[in-house]
């Protein structure tokens, strides 16, 4: 072989082995292998870290003990693994690369719920990944801390969480009154102040990357106006990056007071298809209520519908609850316990992603033309704003 050819044939074969490269460099495969997932299992891949109810992309099915995903992400991605239809799982950052994903699965039931956790779970090929186990070693710290205040206060804690569930307020305030509820709000405010500085100092370390974006989304489910802060320090890359766009989007949302409210089309228990334009239709004022059955602060809020509903319903009032629980046998538990009178659903149309939804309860009040006049409206601040409309 001459030295021309020879060249020609190392071009060649170096084209050929980058071109290699570059192909398993733009897509992902997630080898999984969890022992316990028998054949047949459907497994989920569900994005996360977007404070959103987010769908699974990709289903497989569990073959010899195994399941596979493929796919692309546009820079790294925050997935959950778990077995479909149920709670648990296990959480993963993807990068473009072949992913080996193994572990245990053991399954359990609670309050009518099944779940299934991944334990002693190893990743390997995801660089991201093992990156990320680092920065979040503090957890670790803070999971320890939560789990000792807790167990300190497990007592009262208990007693003060079964007279709230059965409305015995006498009982509540008495327990309220007491040294070991008051050890035990000392005890909790520390521990979230402690929570509060460590995710501050973990985002913030990270300012100048998509991690400290993407740790705001991971981390913490909502957002204060202090926040904005935080996302100001962040440098253009990171403001840029796929999280940094959804935290600014959170941060600066659209002000939808006095506009037009977002149509949507909600399903009922019935599976029937109903739209916004006929819940409001004929009403004077319709409120739209967020919510779930596991947020305190929304079943805190359902007696004093009840009384505005009772108060204004014949005068042209309606209120429509929309629940973001992700389970519909915890929604349909709710009811029972709650006996809501007017339309209710389960948020299965992203009707909360429309709306901007960030935190529950979120409450928007809507003229008979539907034009949304407030989503500040809570409590006696609602009760009296109504009482001025319906004059």
């Amino acid at each position: 072989m001459n030295s021309k050819h020879l060249f020609t044939t190392l071009v060649l074969l170096i084209v050929t082995l980058v071109s290699c490269h570059s192909q398993v460099a733009s897509t992902y495969t997630i080898e999984g292998k969890i022992e316990g997932l028998t054949d047949g299992t459907k497994v989920d891949l569900i994005p996360t870290a977007t404070h959103k109810n987010e769908k699974a992309i990709a289903t497989a099915v569990v073959t010899d003990g195994k399941f596979v995903f493929k796919g692309m992400v546009d820079g790294p991605r925050c997935f959950y693994i778990q077995v479909s239809g149920i709670y648990g799982g296990t959480k993963l950052i993807v990068d473009n690369a072949t992913i080996k994903v193994s572990g245990k699965a053991t399954y359990s039931e609670r309050d009518g719920n099944k779940f299934c956790q991944f334990t002693e779970v190893k990743v390997e090929g995801s660089d991201s990944q093992s990156l990320y186990l680092e920065k979040i070693a503090t957890r670790n710290i803070l999971d320890s801390l939560y789990q000792a205040y807790h167990e300190n206060n497990r007592e009262i804690s208990e007693a003060m969480s079964k007279a709230r569930m059965e409305k015995n307020k006498i009982l509540l305030d008495s327990l309220s009154k007491t040294k070991a509820a008051e050890k035990f709000a000392t005890d909790e405010k520390a521990f979230f102040d402690r929570v509060a500085s460590t995710m501050k100092k973990l985002i913030i370390s990270n300012k100048d990357s998509w991690w400290g974006p993407f740790f705001m989304m991971d981390q913490m489910s909502y957002f204060s106006p202090e926040q904005n802060e935080w996302f100001e320090s962040f440098s253009p890359e990171a403001k840029n990056s796929y999280y940094g766009k959804l935290v600014k989007k959170e941060l600066y949302p659209e002000n939808l007071v006095g506009k037009p409210a977002p149509a949507f089309t909600v399903i009922d228990k019935n599976k029937r298809k109903i739209t916004s334009s006929k819940l409001i239709s004929g009403k004077k004022y319709t409120l739209i209520d967020f919510w779930a059955s596991w947020c305190m602060p929304c079943r805190k809020e359902i007696p004093n519908l009840k009384q505005l509903y009772a108060k204004y319903a014949s005068k042209g009032l309606e209120i429509v609850s929309i629940s973001i629980d992700k389970k519909e046998s915890d929604w349909i538990k709710a009811l029972k316990e709650e006996q809501l009178s007017w339309p209710n659903f389960l948020d299965q149309t992203g009707v909360a992603d429309i709306y901007n939804v960030k935190l529950i309860p979120t409450l928007y009040l809507l003229d008979e033309k539907g034009k949304i006049v407030s989503d500040k409206l809570r409590g006696e601040s609602l009760a009296k704003e109504l009482e001025k409309l319906f004059k």
